[in-house]
Parts: C-alpha cells; structure tokens; sequence
C-alpha cells in the first residue's frame, strides 16, 4: 500500500489520486475549476494541484493537496498499467491536509479502522463529502457527460441519422437552442478555466467537454454533441453536425484546456 506524510506527519495511506487542474478534474464537484478550486478551499493556480486520498493510522479520511502535479499524474498513469508506484509528495510541495474526501470511494486500507471523518475542533470547518448524486441534479448531470464521453461509441451507434443540428428559431429543443446559444458566447467572452476541455479521440479528432450553468454537453470535432439538461432529468439530446456544428466545435476546441 503506498503511502505518503500528511500536514500533521501522521502517516497516510494512499488509496487514489485525482488531478485537479484547468484541464483535467473531477466533474462532479463542478461546472468549472475555479468553481471545484472554490468547494475545497483552494486558489485556482493555473498550474493545479494532485489530490491524494487515503486514511490516516486511525483509519480517519484525509485529502493531502499537493503542488507536485507531475508526481501525481504520474502514478495514476502507473497505476492504470497495473504497475506499482510509491506516491509520497514531497513535504514542501503539499499545500494542505484536508479532513475527509470529495469523492465517494469503495475501497479503504487494510489493518486500520473503517474509514471515518476525523475529529474536529470546535470552529473547524466540516470535512470534505462527496456531492449527492443519487437524484438528479448538477452532479448527476455532470456524471452522466462524463459517462457519454467514456462510452461514446455506444451511445453514438443509438443516435438516428435523421438528427439535425439545432437553429434558433426553428422547432427544435428550446433547451437545447439555449445551450448552443450559451457555447457560442464563449467565443466571444471565454468563461472560467474548464469549462471547456479537449481530450484526446480516435484518428485526429478531440472530445470536447463544455459545461455551463445547468447544462453539459460532449461532442467530438469530427462527429456530433449531446446535450444533457439540469431541468431534464436522465434526458440525453443528440444535436447533429449540421452547417455550424463543425466550425463551433473547431473554434470550441481551440480555446479548451486540455489534460496535462
């Protein structure tokens, strides 16, 4: 079991690691990464941040914040071939020791107690807790885009060919016309770090994430977007290529952050 030194050098037991960075963070906890930077309590730094989660002697959940973003995405990448790595951030890089963890996680670390929130002072602000997206809302919102993204080929073979992209003023979704609408404006006026991100596709092609206020969508810059609504629970709207879809993805995608 890996392990690193939290603020306090108690000894912590490493169970995952996210990367929190303009480009690439945990979709649940927000629309943007200052937004996400803002529910932990941290400055949005351009460079970001690796989240190292894991349990204390106790068995008490700690989050460790650490400056070493190429250390942690390293060992992710590790840990994703199956191979081993020690993950233990250098002490001046760590920025804080956070009580609790953003994410909900399955597993915990053998020969300690069961995970638990550590105790706390009076005055001391409440541990970190994973958002609640057992009913529909931002967060199970945000994690159904991030299904669609990961297991495109899937939904992609249920759209029908009859879709055609969605104009302004004509039968199409409302919602969907305000979303289009939305993305567009942030040719004009880019809107906070993360809330549009390019990832890598198949051939030469880019997945693009773009978020806004109570709405997500996915698309890729050689195919077509889904659309997903705050006010549409579990709904998923295919909008087609179309003669603007392109260029907006095009344009969408060379404002994007991307992974590091």
């Amino acid at each position: 079991m890996p392990t690193t030194e939290s603020a306090d050098n108690d000894q912590l037991f490493v169970l995952t690691a996210v990367l929190l960075t303009p480009g690439q963070f945990p979709s649940v906890l927000g629309d943007d990464y200052p937004e996400v930077c803002a529910g932990l309590g941290l400055e949005p730094y351009a460079e970001g941040y690796g989240l190292v989660l894991g349990q204390d002697g106790g068995g008490a959940r700690w989050t460790v914040v650490t400056e070493d973003v190429s250390l942690v995405a390293c060992a992710i990448a590790a840990w994703d071939c199956g191979m081993e790595y020690d993950l233990s951030p250098g002490e001046s890089s760590i920025v804080a020791a956070l009580p609790g963890w953003p994410l909900a996680l399955a597993v915990s670390a053998p020969g300690v107690p069961a995970p638990h929130d550590p105790e706390r002072e009076a005055g001391e602000p409440a541990p970190l807790c994973p958002p609640d997206a057992e009913e529909w809302g931002p967060a199970q919102r945000r994690l159904g885009a991030d299904e669609i993204a990961l297991q495109w080929a899937m939904w992609r073979e249920q759209v029908d060919g009859e879709v055609t992209f969605a104009e302004p003023g004509d039968e199409a979704h409302e919602g969907v016309r305000r979303v289009l609408k939305e993305a567009r404006g942030y040719l004009a006026k880019p809107p906070p770090p993360g809330r549009v991100r390019s990832s890598f596709a198949a051939g030469e092609a880019r997945t693009l994430r773009i978020d806004g206020p109570g709405w997500s969508m996915v698309a890729r810059t050689d195919d077509i977007a889904f659309v997903l609504l705050d006010e549409e629970p579990g709904e998923v709207h295919p909008v087609g290529r179309g003669p603007e879809l392109p260029g907006l993805l095009s344009s969408l995608d060379e404002l994007a952050a991307r992974p590091v």
